[in-house]
């Protein structure tokens, strides 16, 4: 089972995440994405992890997410937005490639049989990104999005905290 989750920034997709998978699981999995870019945002990435008690394990994977061998579990992705970063800039602001890639990599993933919750950005609902490589990011992730929708079993779009079903 696929449920796919998205909205815009502090809508409170990962609060409603991590209650649909404590509801599923006694011992969820948390895969997080996001590389360390600076300490400002170690910090955040700590706060997150002392947000979750010890019913969760949690995995830290950049980009090789078809590497983990979850199996039979419930895991909460998150996100897509900071996973697509990776391999946006990994491929120069290569839209195509990194698009590619990640496509790949995600079909590779979801072969698993378990429920995966799947936490993604709405980006392109907001301000007009002022620089070339944010616009390109945004196309990317509408994009990225779009095909994760498509294969969702259920989608969820939140909105001030409230979620509104799609699928």
């Amino acid at each position: 089972m696929l449920h796919y989750i998205s909205g815009g920034q502090r809508s409170g997709k990962s609060d409603f995440a991590v209650r649909q998978a404590l509801d599923l699981s006694d011992n969820p999995v948390y895969l997080a994405t996001s590389r360390i870019w600076d300490e400002d945002h170690r910090a955040r990435v700590q706060l997150h992890k002392n947000s979750r008690d010890t019913r969760w394990e949690n995995i830290e994977e950049e980009k090789y997410i078809s590497r983990l061998q979850l199996e039979n579990r419930t895991v909460v992705f998150d996100c897509v937005t900071l996973w697509l970063t990776n391999f946006f800039v990994d491929h120069q602001y290569n839209v195509a490639d990194a698009l590619e890639e990640a496509k790949s990599e995600f079909e590779r993933f979801i072969q698993q049989h378990f429920h995966l919750i799947i936490i993604s950005n709405e980006i392109g609902m907001g301000v007009h990104a002022s620089t070339d490589a944010g616009r390109k990011f945004t196309d990317l992730q509408g994009w990225m999005n779009q095909h994760i929708a498509r294969k969702a079993d259920k989608a969820t779009f939140m909105v001030s905290g409230l979620p509104l079903t799609l699928k």
